[in-house]
């Protein structure tokens, strides 16, 4: 075996150029393979990440304009959803399937004012589900409950950067401040999380307080609900379908209107999303294999030639008693040495250029108009992906090298000595 490595070093020591460039190139493959994996994964870590603060597994229920004129109504007709909306969804048919069911009222304008300092939002009734349903975050304090409903309490719930206006230096020190909304004082008990690039200035009140106060009809802008049962983007379709003809019928909305009632289904939205996420991966993987292909050939290339050139050799080799399996042998571990070495130089190289572009680029962020998103996000790829991806170099750099070297060992001693 001290042998075999010998003239392996030998060999590489002797045909340096061919050496380098047979390195090179599966260097180069294994490299890019790392780095499009790497930029792939800072691509998609961004866009769940900010997704997530935006898709949510509910699903939401609001009133549109009518498209179509039906049972004598014309069509543009607004929809507004009321009280049935809210039995019906609750209902028996719906048992076991529909839970968490919330509403929240029509969002009016109105000033936020302490101390002299005042802020524009948008006062909305809502029910304790909806923190998670919207997923907001708190910074400080706590959401409205259900004690709160029970009790018509007069506390508001606002956000970060309006607490930042009305009271400087110290926004989560408005928790338990009283401050008025036109001329009615509300406590505050909680601030969810903005930061500079979130536009929301929703102030959630409790449900029944803004009832009491602001509107005593039996409308509301929406019904939102988690569903147990469907699975399949199918399923799902089939549950909107025949939920949506129940709330159409208590509206007298055609049956093929599909503007007079919106639901937006998160499930839906996380499984497309999911969907054009391995998309994508599956993608890079394609390219990044594509380019690892092109180092195998150069190393199916290079033991090509690398075997013509030794022709002679391996005629005088096997006159003098070599058998075909010790040629064998010698050119498929050449062969594995070389995809071995600069397979493992590319993936170290690969994984420091993943980290640099974790520290330059992915500190960057593009701005949108109303918020800013970074560009990647932990651009990297595991150490267990790396090694695999180079484990697939070096296992194809073997079967490349197999075919020359089998070539090789079948060679006569009379014909290869008379080689050039």
């Amino acid at each position: 075996m001290r042998e075999l490595f010998h003239e392996i070093a030998s060999t590489l020591r002797n045909n340096k150029l061919r050496t380098a460039l047979t390195g090179f190139a599966v260097s180069w493959g294994i490299f890019l393979l790392i780095c499009l994996l790497g930029a792939g994964n800072g691509l998609m870590n961004s866009f769940m990440g900010n997704m997530e603060d935006y898709i949510s597994q509910s699903i939401t229920v609001e009133g549109w304009r009518t498209s179509k004129p039906y049972a004598g109504y014309q069509e543009g007709r607004i929809i507004q959803l009321d009280q049935q909306d809210i039995r019906y969804t609750k209902g028996t048919q719906w048992e076991g399937i529909i839970e968490n069911v919330s509403s929240s009222t029509t969002s009016q304008s109105a000033t936020l004012s302490l101390n002299g300092k005042t802020v524009n939002g948008w006062l909305m009734g809502v029910m304790p589900d909806y923190m998670e349903q919207q997923k907001l975050k708190l910074a400080a304090g706590r959401f409205i409950n259900p004690a709160d409903i029970r009790e018509n309490g007069k506390v508001i719930v606002i956000s970060a950067a309006q607490a930042k206006e009305l009271l400087p230096g110290e926004p989560a020190g408005i928790i338990g401040k009283w401050i008025n909304l036109g001329a009615i004082p509300f406590r505050v008990v909680g601030v969810y999380h903005t930061d500079e690039r979130d536009y929301r200035r929703t102030t959630p009140v409790p449900y029944s307080t803004y009832k009491v106060i602001y509107d005593s009809s039996d409308k509301i802008e929406s019904i939102t609900f988690n569903v147990n049962g469907p699975q399949t983007l199918e399923q799902h379709q089939a549950f909107e379908k025949a939920y949506g003809s129940g709330i159409k019928r208590l509206h007298s909305i055609a049956p093929d209107d599909n503007r007079g009632i919106w639901i937006n289904n998160g499930y839906t939205d996380n499984m497309q999303m999911n969907k054009a996420s391995r998309l994508i991966r599956r993608a890079l993987w394609i390219l990044g294999i594509l380019t690892l292909i092109s180092g195998i050939v150069g190393v199916s290339n290079i033991m090509l030639i690398t075997v013509k050139e030794r022709t002679h050799e391996f005629g005088i080799r096997k006159a003098i008693g070599a058998r075909p399996g010790e040629i064998l042998k010698l050119i498929i571990a050449e062969s594995i040495t070389i995809t071995a070495i600069f397979g493992y130089i590319g993936m170290f190289i690969g994984m420091v250029a993943c980290q640099i572009m974790d520290k330059t680029v992915g500190q960057r962020a593009v701005d949108l108009g109303v918020e800013k998103i970074q560009m990647l996000v932990n651009p990297t790829v595991g150490l267990d992906i790396a090694l695999e991806a180079t484990l697939l170099l070096i296992i194809a750099g073997t079967l490349a090298g197999a075919i020359p070297a089998w070539k090789a060992a079948r060679v006569k001693p009379i014909e290869a000595l008379r080689a050039e």
